[in-house]
């Protein structure tokens, strides 16, 4: 019998000692971010036969390079995880090298499919494609990464990301078949051609965290 719930003692280290980092990191990585992959990953973890401890454990650490610079944060949090000496205690080198590998592999930009199942699952979940979602948190990246920038020019990047991301000639890619990632892509991709309503999402969450900020 597959077991479904990660083990107690790796919970509490990864909750007292892991998670607790991803708070000096921007809105956009946050605790809150972090949390929902992991939950989602457990979630995509029940239908496909995976180690659930490798899956919470990669899930908990796939942002954790945020540390160091975003453009290689997943090659940054693949070395650190793989590098982290207490793992050993719940995983054999062969597990945390697959481990390292699926990190590395959850960025979206990435140029070539995930290398394992356990890369597809945090990919995945790493992709919570809600509308509301992905349009606020790509406002509060380019507020807390971009403060010099005025409205307009929020509105361009913000624009300018959907497009090249999201779009139908956008670069991201889904790695399981029938998720809601795919509905809620296709969902997107019909805000970003009509111009109008992606002017009015945006206009809708700047605000919001604009006036947070103040």
């Amino acid at each position: 019998m597959l077991k479904n719930t990660p083990s107690l003692d790796l919970v509490e280290f990864i909750e007292t000692r892991i998670l607790p980092q991803y708070a000096q990191f921007d809105k956009a990585h946050s605790l809150e971010h972090v949390t929902r992959v992991i939950r989602s990953s457990l979630e995509l973890a029940k239908s496909t036969g995976a180690n659930i401890n490798m899956v919470y454990t990669i899930a908990a650490y796939h942002d954790i390079g945020m540390s160091g610079p975003r453009a290689i944060h997943h090659i940054t949090g693949g070395k650190i995880m793989a590098s982290d000496a207490r793992l050993k205690r719940w995983f054999s080198t062969e597990q945390i090298k697959i481990m390292r590998e699926a990190i590395e592999d959850h960025r979206a930009s990435a140029s070539h499919a995930p290398r394992s199942i356990y890369g597809k699952i945090v990919a995945e979940a790493d992709r919570d494609l809600s509308p509301e979602i992905v349009f606020r948190r790509t406002v509060q990246f380019g507020l807390a990464n971009y403060p010099e920038l005025d409205e307009e020019h929020h509105w361009q990047r913000f624009k300018e990301h959907m497009n090249q991301k999201y779009s139908t000639n956008g670069y991201i890619r889904l790695w399981i078949h029938g998720s809601q990632n795919e509905k809620n892509l296709q969902q997107l991709r019909n805000i970003i051609a009509d111009t109008k309503q992606l002017k009015e999402q945006f206009d809708y969450y700047f605000k919001q965290e604009y006036d947070d900020k103040q």
